[in-house]
Parts: structure tokens; sequence; C-alpha cells
């Protein structure tokens, strides 16, 4: 089945492949950033992301000597922000480390900051045109349909399985172009539902289609349930200027900038004045309220009430700013935040 496979494929790919900026780039770099991008994120939603990336940032020698603010300002809106952190903390390491070249080396690639297994694949295969398997969300759906697999692709004896058919089909010598090919196809035609298996090039390869399972592949592990949080915020202008606090390096939103908030139970509107002196020692008088912002993340959703304050007292503290509101562009935020600013 190999060669059919990989046969079919690039005949395929070769007629069909998305033109996407970063392919056939010449620079490993760009491949680089893409496949950081891509990672939980939707093509279409990328692709202005890169060019505007790639137009700051043309080289990993500025993007290491850019500030980590420039860094978060350039992929505002993009979400999972620890993917720009060490994107720009790995830029810095290549930079210094390795002459502002990607390295070759598997190793030396996996030492690097936010690059596993996948990206570590995908970067020497597409980059380098070296024989190496990879395996994002599109592959896995697409090995697990072609060979019907049924054990849970999220799950370690799963993910051994289809790593091991990625390795096993790749044809050697097109390994780069095989992996994008059957990005495409994951990405166009063997969708998560409803895939189009009438004009796939695989279809007379497909177990999962030959059994009637194709809706059933991958098998994946029941989702938990997505808790639900509420915050007050207080939004606090002063002759022009408004309150923000930074957030702490790790952890989410990782050194994003916010309005000063605390997670709360009951009526936001009452018990906002506590719960910001608990949460943070500032405090405030309550105004206005700024309507709500809803915002759902990978692992919970949040409702976020703001208010219009008045200050009573501000601690000093190296994570807060007073920020002119004519400059609240150049701050890098989460989306619930930049809403918010949007409303002053």
């Amino acid at each position: 089945m190999k060669n059919r496979l990989s046969t079919k494929l690039l005949a395929w790919y070769k007629a069909q492949k998305r033109i996407l900026p970063w392919r056939d780039h010449p620079d490993p770099y760009a491949v680089w950033v893409s496949e950081i991008m891509l990672q939980q994120t939707r093509v279409d939603t990328v692709i202005p992301y890169f060019e505007k990336w790639m137009k700051l940032f043309p080289t990993v020698k500025a993007l290491a000597s850019a500030s980590e603010q420039d860094v978060l300002n350039a992929w505002e809106g993009l979400g999972y922000y620890s993917r720009a952190r060490n994107l720009h903390k790995a830029a810095k390491i290549v930079a210094e480390k390795f002459m502002g070249e990607l390295p070759r080396d598997l190793d030396d690639l996996r030492s690097l900051p936010g690059i596993g297994r996948y990206t570590v694949g995908a970067i020497a295969s597409m980059a380098f045109g070296m024989n190496e398997p990879t395996l994002d969300g599109n592959l896995r759906r697409v090995f697990s349909r072609l060979f019907d697999v049924d054990e849970f692709a999220d799950s370690p004896a799963g993910e051994k399985i289809l790593w091991e058919l990625a390795a096993g089909n790749l044809p050697k010598g097109q390994a780069g172009d095989y992996n994008q090919a059957l990005m495409d196809l994951g990405a166009t035609i063997c969708l998560p539902k409803n895939p189009r298996c009438l004009l796939c090039p695989l279809m007379t390869l497909c177990k999962a289609r030959e059994k009637g399972t194709q809706e059933l592949r991958p098998v994946l592990k029941p989702k938990k349930a997505v808790p639900s949080y509420v915050h007050a915020a207080a939004v606090i202008v002063e002759r022009g200027r408004v309150l923000l606090s930074q957030r702490p390096a790790d952890g989410l939103l990782g050194g994003m900038w916010e309005f000063p908030n605390a997670r709360v139970e009951g009526d936001p509107a009452k018990v906002l004045v506590k719960a910001l002196d608990s949460a943070t020692s500032i405090k405030v008088k309550r105004g206005e309220a700024l309507g709500v912002v809803e915002h759902a993340y990978s692992h919970f959703r949040v409702t976020v009430h703001p208010f219009r304050c008045e200050k009573v007292s501000i601690p000093k503290k190296k994570d807060l700013k007073w920020v002119k509101l004519s400059e609240l562009e150049d701050y890098p935020m989460g989306k619930v935040d930049r809403e918010i600013a949007r409303r002053l």
C-alpha cells in the first residue's frame, strides 16, 4: 500500500496543492514560523499574521533583537501566546548559538523552546528535505481513517501506532511534499465532519471508507466539561490615562496587559471593590458598568464585567502602569481586554 498511497497522494498534491506564502520559501525560518503559528490555528487565520510577521521580523536575528512587547503585539489575536514567547526565546538561542541559522541537527532542533516532535518533523522534511515523518491533527485523522485505527488517537498507544504509520509510509526523498500533501488532504478533503470521500484520491485505499467507519475515526477520549468563571474588572481612567496590569511571564496570556480584575462569585457590581482589593491591593470606588465581555479559552470560559472606577489608592508595583488612552494599541492584550479597550 505504501507506494500506491504516496503515488496517488503526490499526484493529487501536484495538481491541487494550496498556494501558501510559506510554501517553497527559501528560508527555513519561514517554515518554522508558519508551523508554530499553525498549531491549533486555521490556515486562513494564520496567513495575514505570517505576512505581517515576516515584514516585522524578516530574519531570526531580527526576531531575536525585538522586544517581547513588540513580539506579543505582532501575535495579538492568534491566541496561545506561549507560542510567541517560545519562538522569541528560541530565536535568541539560534542567533547566539547557531549564527542565526536554524540548525539541521534534529537534537539541536528539539532543544529549542516550543519545538516538539511534530514541529521537528515538519521543519526537517519541509525546510531541509530530510526523510522525517510528522503528525499534526490533520495527519492523525487521515491515518486513523486510512488504516481504520480504533485505538484512542490522543492516547500514548494511539500516538505510537500513528507515528509508526507516518514513518512507515514515508516516501524517501519526497517527505516534505508528502507531509504537506497529507496536511492539505486533511484540511480540504478528509474533514473532521462530513469527509468528502468521493473526492479523495485515496478513497480506494481507505479501510475506514471500506468499513463505513470514517465518521467514527479518529477515536478520541471524551472531553471533560468546560468550567466557567466570572471576573470583574476595573477601568480606572485619570487625566487621559488608564491603569493596566501586566500578567506574569509564565502561564495564560503571559506578559500581556489587562485591566486590573479579580475572579468573583455573586453579583459582580456588589463584590468588585472587595474582590479587587483582596486580589491586587488596588482600592477603588465603583462607577458605571461597561457591558459584559465573554470569551472561550481552550479549557474554560470566562465572563468579564468591566466597570468604570475611581481610584482610591494604588500600590506601587512593577506590574502596574498608567498608559495614555491614545497608546493602548501599543500594549499587547488578550481578546477580552482588547474589547474593553475598544469600548473606552
